[in-house]
């Protein structure tokens, strides 16, 4: 069974900052693409962000607030979070073998099929 390990959510103030990460089992899942969907109380996923095949994709909602990476050689995947806002919170969940298209996730002005998932970290942000 794959397993998509992820850590580092929390409570923060508004203003505040998290790192996310999110570890995977083996190298080919860098060859994919890579991501993170959050999913508020009531409110269906939204997906936040992808990487792969060396592009970045990004939700509006987070655009300049949020980065993504990965450490190859650490089979690690992160979301570095700044300036929350409490609309941020929700359960971060890590996505991975992704594919680009079809009636999937849509992040920022591409749709993403992920096949894998991670349990989720949840982030709180208090006003």
């Amino acid at each position: 069974e794959v397993q998509l390990v992820e850590s580092g959510g929390g409570s923060v103030q508004a203003g505040g900052s998290l790192r996310l990460s999110c570890e995977y089992p083996g190298s080919t899942y860098s060859l994919y693409y890579m991501g993170w969907v959050r999913q508020a109380p009531g409110k269906e996923r939204e997906g936040v962000t992808a990487i792969g095949l060396g592009r970045t994709f990004y939700a509006d909602s987070v655009k300049g607030r949020f980065t993504i990476s990965q450490d190859k050689a650490k089979n690690t995947m992160y979301l570095e979070m700044k300036s929350l806002k409490p609309e941020d919170t929700a359960m971060y969940y890590c996505a991975a073998e992704g594919f680009i298209g079809g009636s999937g996730i849509l992040i920022g002005s591409d749709t993403f099929d992920f096949r894998v998932w991670g349990q989720g970290t949840q982030v709180t942000v208090s006003s």
